[in-house]
């Protein structure tokens, strides 16, 4: 048996042509924002990958088929559809199987990509181990995933609502390659700088796609994780979310939000606590994210 992907008219064509090509995501459509901003942005970032020389290739599963971009009409259709299942290794085969709709995380994505040829992803920021995960056992399927499938993830770090220091911890036990591009610590989402060092660092787009196709030549398995930082006119420093960061943690536990809506809470949370700056963030990391992706994905394909 093999599944059935539908590729938009742009996508067909570029694999036919081997152009390189960058998965984005869904979720950002349908559990980022609203309508009509969710779609606007879809559609900004797109360019951006376009504008940078690539193809962009939005992943879902649409009535059961997975779809590996979108066309402007279903775009704009999954921007307002509601009771979107938001999809990740352990549902995304059952919402395909019973012809259902969702939005792929970072790791349904991957997989998505991965079926599809696709070798290079670009997200806002990773999934990851949330903190009082000792105690929760919440861990996201993300880090898993960059272990096993071998999709290079562009990302602004991970989301900064996580516990960092365990999730990159985690990352370095499965072996998971975690490269800070041009600079010595990684970023932290929605602030270019933390307090970790980076356990690599790299200058260029072509260092980055020879260190995966590298990596598949020695037959080890999985992706890498590229911290991309946003940029400093874009940021809101670490020192500024800290606390509005620990308030909305507060509020979750007292109202008992756990599993996948954790990270919708939290983000609304800072949303609001941050009077918007932190969506405005949020875009412009994922659109630098996006540019640097179709760099990379253009140096795999010269590196065939």
């Amino acid at each position: 048996m093999t599944i059935p992907i539908h590729y938009s008219a742009e996508v067909a064509h570029a694999r036919a042509d081997g152009r390189p090509i960058v998965a984005l995501e869904s979720t950002i459509i349908t559990h980022g924002m609203p309508f009509p901003q969710n779609v606007e942005t879809a559609r900004i970032v797109e360019d951006d990958v376009r504008k940078a020389g690539a193809v962009p290739a939005t992943i879902a599963v649409i009535d059961g088929l997975l779809h590996v971009g979108l066309e402007p009409e279903q775009l704009d259709s999954l921007g307002q559809a509601e009771n979107v299942a938001k999809l990740s290794r352990a549902d995304m085969a059952a919402c395909i199987a019973t012809g259902g709709t969702g939005a792929t995380t970072v790791a349904a994505t991957m997989i998505a990509a991965h079926l599809a040829d696709i070798h290079v992803f670009a997200t806002g920021g990773i999934g990851g181990v949330h903190r009082g995960a000792e105690l929760s056992f919440d861990i996201s399927a993300d880090l898993q995933e960059l272990a096993q499938t071998p999709v290079t993830v562009v990302g602004a770090g991970a989301k900064a609502i996580l516990d960092l220091p365990k999730t990159f911890e985690v990352l370095e036990t499965l072996g998971v390659p975690v490269i800070a591009y041009g600079q010595d610590v990684l970023p932290a989402f929605w602030s270019a700088t933390s307090d970790l060092a980076s356990p690599l660092r790299m200058d260029t787009a072509e260092d980055i796609a020879r260190a995966q196709t590298t990596r598949t030549a020695m037959g080890l398995k999985g992706g890498q994780l590229v911290a991309n930082p946003i940029s400093q006119a874009d940021q809101i420093t670490a020192e500024t979310l800290a606390p509005i960061i620990a308030q909305a943690l507060a509020e979750a536990d007292e109202q008992g939000v756990s599993a996948k809506a954790v990270t919708p809470f939290l983000l609304g949370r800072i949303f609001e606590l941050t009077e918007g700056r932190s969506l405005t963030a949020n875009i412009a990391l994922v659109r630098n994210n996006a540019r640097l992706a179709a760099q990379i994905a253009i140096e795999m394909v010269k590196l065939g």
